[in-house]
């Protein structure tokens, strides 16, 4: 354990988190994703039984946010749904980021499921979470911390 650390970012999810580099991509994604074949070839953690918005807390407690991009946040969009549409978690998770200070709702990206898929081709991590809600699935780019000792 460590102090100031959430205790659901296990020491394989740190490590990953901190190997990432400026502008590299994790996904947090619900239970029903296809991570085991998307996630071919990268660091893959899975949160059994916890829900996307206690893995995105925990997430974004030590993960910054890419500041340089106009959307460090992305989502995949509800199949056959009218543009604008979010789920209640959908929205919940918005409130949530904007809550954090970390990202805006306007920086938070709706994608079309197999662009969403094509994203996550090229992320560096895939997180699982126990989430039961379809299209749960958010990809957070990484930013930088900068230097308080810097002038």
């Amino acid at each position: 354990m460590l102090k100031g650390i959430d205790p659901l970012l296990s020491p394989e999810l740190l490590k990953i988190l901190c190997e990432m580099g400026h502008g590299e991509e994790v996904v947090l994604v619900d239970a029903n994703f296809t991570s085991q074949t998307l996630g071919q070839g990268k660091p893959l953690v899975r949160l059994p039984g916890i829900d996307l918005q206690r893995a995105s807390a925990a997430l974004l407690s030590v993960f910054p946010l890419d500041a340089m991009v106009d959307q460090p946040v992305a989502f995949m969009k509800v199949c056959n749904t009218a543009d604008g549409y979010l789920s209640a978690l959908q929205r919940a998770m918005l409130e949530q980021i904007a809550a954090t200070g970390a990202a805006t709702p306007e920086q938070c990206e709706a994608v079309e499921r197999f662009a969403f898929y094509e994203r996550v081709k090229g992320a560096y991590a895939i997180v699982q979470t126990g989430e039961m809600q379809p299209y749960a699935n958010f990809l957070f780019k990484k930013g930088v911390i900068s230097d308080p000792l810097a002038g």
